[in-house]
């Protein structure tokens, strides 16, 4: 992913000097494992800890000439080796086996740390839904003004999406967190198992069960369709924070740095770019999803369709989704709400808001559905063609309109808000 859209700490996780920071770990622990069984030397051990991690630089010039990277690292590594120790590297292993269980212990590590940014946006979503829970504003379906909702529950609504997608994201974590030490076609034909169970507990990783010679890449498919997930839920809160800036409500509005120039033509314009822009990568990270399933069936025992749309899917997905969700919580914490206009904004339509109410006194005071229903519906046509306040065009039907205040619609609105502080509690 271009440095635009990627933080630094998740760069490096993805970077070719880490992976093979990470390959040289892998084959440490894997010539430990051999060595506990008395099929390497410990001196040899020894000389592998000692050694430097190969320059990416050096990796890249040897794979000019052998075209192959997992060669290439191990030509390169074992430079640094003496000639009688290097011969004990890699021993019994196949390319697949260093490599995919690399990338279990990185895939990890970069959910965590995705997973760390969802939680902050699920925290700043949760605390600034408390912070303007009572600020009461319109509801809107269809786009058309409904009744009177708060902000906060309109916040409160997507800190749980997030917190949905935070669990999808620790299952699909525990599904990658997975290795493989087996050889070529997973039968453990040159290799012990307990090497395989030395690498794997010493990263914190779990054993595909039944190996071919790589791990099953349903597992990264169910990562990314999380991290799509998350990605998706990011763009319903950004597009409903671009619908509520539009010129004609501007119920909230994004920060704006001192210097900032929304067109190059209109001085005036303030537009909602850093929403817009959260909508636009989550269709990065859709079209990573919908690939990687594509990369679940491979040719028998393992072909190299996959490889290359790994190096791309994989970095980029994990990149954007968490560069996304880290801009999404410093959207929502210095957003601008404007309490003034969204009260303003609940009579626009000359207190038609309140025709749901009116209509459940008429049913309480025992008149029959149908009739109560045309009598609110035709006090309300009145009101649209006329532009009379609802409240007169009642009693031209003989209404009494009774309590139109807002606040009459969020009786109940405490059960919420005690699920929200629940929500909280998980920051704490």
């Amino acid at each position: 992913m271009i440095a635009r859209y990627t933080r630094p700490e998740m760069a490096d996780l993805f970077s070719d000097q880490s992976r093979y920071a990470t390959w040289v770990q892998v084959e440490i622990l894997a010539s430990e494992a051999q060595a506990t069984l008395g099929r390497v030397p410990r001196e040899a051990v020894e000389d592998m800890r000692r050694a430097r991690v190969p320059l990416a630089t050096r990796v890249a010039e040897l794979e000019k000439e052998r075209d192959h990277e997992v060669l290439s690292f191990l030509a390169a590594y074992c430079e640094d080796i003496p000639e009688e120790s290097a011969r004990w590297v890699h021993l019994g292993m196949t390319s697949y086996d260093l490599v995919d269980t690399s990338l279990g212990h990185t895939l990890a590590r970069a959910t965590d740390l995705l997973s760390g940014a969802a939680a902050r946006l699920r925290r700043v979503l949760a605390d600034r839904a408390v912070e303007h829970w009572d600020t009461v504003m319109i509801g809107r379906t269809h786009g058309v003004h409904a009744e009177p909702t708060t902000f906060g529950h309109k916040l409160a609504g997507h800190a749980f999406a997030v917190d949905r997608s935070l669990r999808r994201l620790a299952a699909a974590r525990e599904a990658v967190a997975v290795g493989t030490v087996s050889g070529s076609v997973g039968t453990y034909a040159l290799i012990d198992p307990y090497v395989e169970e030395h690498v794997c507990r010493a990263l914190g990783l779990g054993i595909e069960p039944a190996p071919s010679q790589v791990v099953a890449r349903d597992r990264h498919a169910q990562l990314l369709q999380a991290v799509a997930t998350l990605g998706a839920c990011v763009e319903h809160l950004a597009l409903e924070l671009r619908l509520l800036q539009r010129t004609e409500v501007r119920e909230v509005e994004e920060r704006r740095a001192a210097a900032y120039q929304g067109s190059s033509a209109m001085p005036h314009k303030r537009n909602p770019t850093t929403s817009e822009r959260l909508c636009g990568l989550a269709r990065l990270l859709r079209g990573y999803a919908d690939t990687a399933v594509e990369n679940v069936a491979l040719w028998h025992e393992r072909d190299l369709a996959h490889q290359s749309v790994e190096r791309v899917i994989l970095p980029d997905s994990l990149a954007v989704g968490h560069f996304q969700a880290t801009m999404a919580a410093d959207l929502v914490a210095s957003l601008t709400v404007r309490p003034e206009l969204m009260r303003a904004h609940i009579d626009h339509t000359d207190g038609l808001i309140h025709s749901s109410p009116v209509l459940a006194d008429l049913l309480g005071a025992g008149v029959e559905r149908e009739r109560a229903y045309r009598l609110v519906q035709a006090a309300a046509n009145h009101t649209i063609a006329t532009g009379t306040h609802f409240v007169d065009s009642l009693a031209r039907e003989g209404v009494d309109p009774g309590d139109l205040a807002p606040e009459r619609f969020l009786g109940n609105h405490h059960v919420i808000r005690d699920r929200l502080e629940k929500l909280r509690e998980l920051d704490d």
